[in-house]
Order: structure tokens, then C-alpha cells, then sequence
């Protein structure tokens, strides 16, 4: 059974540094400098437990973007993205955000499209990815 908890950055640091590392920096290459940034500390980060082990993170920066969702490779298709992006949506709209943004890879649109995200703009590179703006509005 998944559980998922919205945390500040100390309290989320440890487990989102190791899921993001193995996900960005093992798995896609993406450059471990890149990875971590100035807006972890002013996050709302996510978890998602599993068997009392931490497998899927994800923030919600204060701007209303939500980015760095990641699932331990084991753990996906499993309901941990998709649960942990609902919680950051309902942590936005609790904050007053009138809609979300996001910056998806283009693997994962249909995962997005499929929560209520709209693509926006032309498909770009970061990091060596194509990546999708994406945006939902809230109600």
C-alpha cells in the first residue's frame, strides 16, 4: 500500500536526494550538478512510501510549479507518480494556485495529459531531453 507525505526540504532531503539521483542521474544521465538546485529549500516535497521504504518523490516549488517527480524504476506503473502528483495538485490548489505548471519529458506526456495537463509551446531540450511544457488549470 502506497502512502504519501508533503514534507519541507529537511525532512524530505535524504530520501528525495537518493530517489532523484538513481532516477535523473543514474538512469537518464542527467549531470548530478544540474540536479539538485536553489529551489529544494523553498519545496514542498512529496514522498511515496511503500513498504515503509521511500520509492517516488516529487516538489511543488511556491510559484506553482511542480517538478522533479521521480519512481524508483521497481515501483513504476504502480500508482506512485500519479498519486504523488495528485497531492502536489491538491497542496497548489490549498495554496491558492489558480493552475499548475510543469516541465514533462516526452515519455511521459500521456501521463500528464491523462491527469488534466495541457501541452504548451514546442517540444525542447534540457539536459540532453526532450521535454514538454505542460500546464492545468485548477478549479
Amino acid at each position: 500500500m502506497l502512502k504519501i507525505e508533503l514534507l519541507d526540504w529537511p525532512a524530505a532531503e535524504e530520501q528525495a536526494k537518493r530517489i532523484r539521483f538513481t532516477v535523473f542521474v543514474e538512469e537518464q544521465r542527467v549531470p548530478a550538478d544540474l540536479e539538485m538546485d536553489e529551489n529544494d529549500a523553498q519545496s514542498l516535497h512529496a514522498l511515496a512510501y511503500a513498504d515503509g521504504r521511500a520509492v517516488g518523490t516529487g516538489r511543488l516549488l511556491p510559484d506553482g510549479h511542480i517538478g522533479r517527480l521521480a519512481v524508483l524504476k521497481e515501483w513504476r506503473g504502480r500508482g506512485a507518480g500519479k498519486a504523488m502528483l495528485r497531492k502536489l495538485i491538491d497542496a497548489a490548489r490549498q495554496r491558492g494556485h489558480r493552475e499548475v505548471v510543469l516541465s514533462a519529458q516526452v515519455h511521459a506526456l500521456e501521463f500528464y495529459r491523462a491527469e488534466g495537463f495541457d501541452p504548451e509551446g514546442a517540444v525542447y531540450e534540457e539536459a540532453g531531453i526532450a521535454h514538454q511544457a505542460m500546464r492545468r488549470r485548477l478549479g
